[in-house]
């Protein structure tokens, strides 16, 4: 579907010198006017054309797009994956046929994370999606004790177009799934089966489908492994086997930095991945200015005292090991030596009052003050759990109004309740505390416009997405991204080697912890080491 046939759909008039092929200045013209018409109607129920002429504006963002998503269902390329989200996307497979401009009436799965398909008044988030952009649809939700199984289940699917399910049931409840030949699976948040070998992995790659699309933000979180798993799922065997991929392309691209091999990756793998990202021209215009700085911060004396000691404990103990127990030993430093950046309390997890005893916490306190006293808000992310619930009270108590706090024991209802107390309340809380992983991704949190990265989650894809949460389409503000790294300890010389890896890591490969674990000790030692620098004057 060309721009041509997206102004046709919206009903306005195309004279462009082109002919709407994309290659002229009035092209983004009509895009332009064409949102503005969709967005008009989107007040009322869309039609079946409203929902085609989003889909066309959406995919003219860029031309490929269109070329990407439309080829015939009998190729197999017409298994993709979609990367780098952009916030109020489309999906069209679930009811529109774009050759034929007719609604599609055999039905599809769609699997979600947990967090994105609990029930909330017997219907999920994405349900509720679907019945207000596409209300034509029939939805049906297979989740929760009151679903359906056999042949009962058969029945239900029939009369939906869509079913949605999780990740989790479609191992738990493979055979009433697998049952039915579906017409297309779709993924989102398509990490979720980066582990070729977990059983999930294994039922949902053994679903009988048609298409397959897999939506992720972050298809290499840690390791290649991660992407030969997803592209196993949409493609078999179009990568080889796990061991020869790892071979040709993990190894080489993961330890030595081979660009050459990471360039052969990205040319087997580009055809089948759409990837949007918000410095694309057509979605920066749409955009305000994300501005990113490191606030560096100094430790108290009682935390360089204790990074000191956990330094010389677990050197010590990997000095002494060897293998699976020593990569055990190395990771269980680091987060050690994490807690003690962020708090002593964090570390000790002894229940003592905070005080004036971490320089990241005063530091953090003074920027929100700021933050508050010009009336914005801000997200606050954290990684652990145990000090999002110190934030929270320190900062209840230090500005004397209410915090919210999401983390992953969050119940749904009371998860969604706080996201649109949020949202969407004028005197409403200004601070909201979450976890990375709980927070990190499925929410649109525009209202605040600062994100302070607490405690630094060493992969720049996942840190990324948790500011997508407020970096998004519907952002009117400028965004403030604030990273806090403690000075002369590891948080900075690890922040620094990912600096220098960000180039290579955006070409095919992610950066997680993982990698910190096959450092000899004396790069070890070196990594972690205390400097005079750290500890405040």
């Amino acid at each position: 579907m060309m721009i041509a046939e997206a102004a046709r759909l919206a009903g306005i008039e195309l004279n462009q010198p082109c002919g709407g092929q994309g290659r002229c200045g009035r092209c983004a013209v009509v895009v332009d006017e064409a949102r503005s018409a969709v967005r008009r109607r989107s007040t009322m129920r869309l039609t079946a054309a409203d929902v085609a002429a989003g889909y066309a504006l959406a995919c003219q963002t860029t031309l490929e797009g269109d070329a990407w998503i439309t080829v015939p269902p009998q190729q197999t390329i017409e298994r993709r994956l979609t990367t780098h989200k952009v916030a109020a996307r489309v999906e069209v497979p679930f009811d529109y046929d774009p050759r034929r401009h007719q609604p599609i009436q055999r039905y599809y799965l769609r699997l979600d994370p947990p967090d994105l398909a609990d029930q909330t008044d017997d219907w999920s988030r994405v349900a509720r999606e679907l019945a207000r952009f596409a209300p034509s649809l029939r939805v049906l939700v297979h989740h929760g004790s009151a679903r359906t199984s056999g042949e009962e289940f058969v029945a239900e699917a029939a009369q939906a177009d869509v079913v949605i399910s999780t990740y989790a049931l479609a191992r738990r409840d493979e055979g009433t799934l697998g049952r039915l030949e579906w017409r297309g699976i779709v993924l989102d948040e398509a990490q979720n089966i980066k582990n070729p070998g977990a059983k999930q992995t294994q039922a949902i790659r053994r679903l009988r489908g048609g298409f397959r699309f897999a939506l992720t933000g972050t298809p290499v979180e840690n390791r290649l492994a991660e992407l030969w798993s997803i592209m196993h799922f949409l493609n078999p065997g179009y990568l080889g086997s796990q061991q020869a991929f790892h071979s040709q392309f993990a190894l080489p691209i993961e330890r030595y930095q081979d660009a050459a091999a990471a360039a052969r990756l990205r040319r087997l793998v580009q055809p089948f991945i759409l990837r949007r990202v918000k410095s694309d021209p057509a979605i920066i215009q749409d955009l305000p200015e994300k501005l990113e700085n490191k606030v560096y911060c100094t430790l108290t004396a009682e935390q360089a005292t204790l990074y000191q000691a956990v330094v010389d404990d677990a050197i010590r103990r990997v000095e002494a090991a060897e293998g699976m127990e020593r990569r055990g030993l190395v990771l269980a430093m680091l987060m050690r030596l994490k807690q003690v950046c962020n708090h002593p309390a964090h570390f000790l997890g002894d229940g003592s009052a905070l005080g004036d005893r971490s320089g990241k916490l005063n530091r953090l306190g003074e920027m929100l003050e700021e933050v508050l006293a010009v009336g914005e808000r801000a997200l606050i992310f954290t990684q652990f759990a145990e000090m999002g619930a110190l934030l929270q009270a320190h900062l209840r108590e230090l500005f004397g109004g209410e915090v919210l706090f999401l983390y992953g024991g969050t119940p749904a209802r009371q998860r969604d309740a706080m996201i649109a107390r949020f949202q969407e309340e004028r005197r409403g809380p200004a601070l909201l505390v979450l976890s990375l992983k709980a927070g990190g991704l499925g929410l649109n949190l525009t209202r605040a416009n600062h994100v302070f990265h607490f405690d630094r989650w060493w992969n720049p894809a996942v840190e990324n997405q948790a500011t997508d949460r407020v970096f998004r389409i519907g952002q009117a503000r400028n965004v403030w991204v604030h990273k806090f790294v403690c000075l002369g300890t590891l948080e900075e010389r690890i922040d620094a080697l990912i600096e220098s890896k960000r180039d290579l890591a955006e070409r095919v490969i992610g950066t997680g912890e993982g990698w910190l674990t096959e450092l000899s000790t004396d790069e070890l030692r070196a990594l972690v080491a205390l400097s005079r620098e750290a500890v405040e004057d």
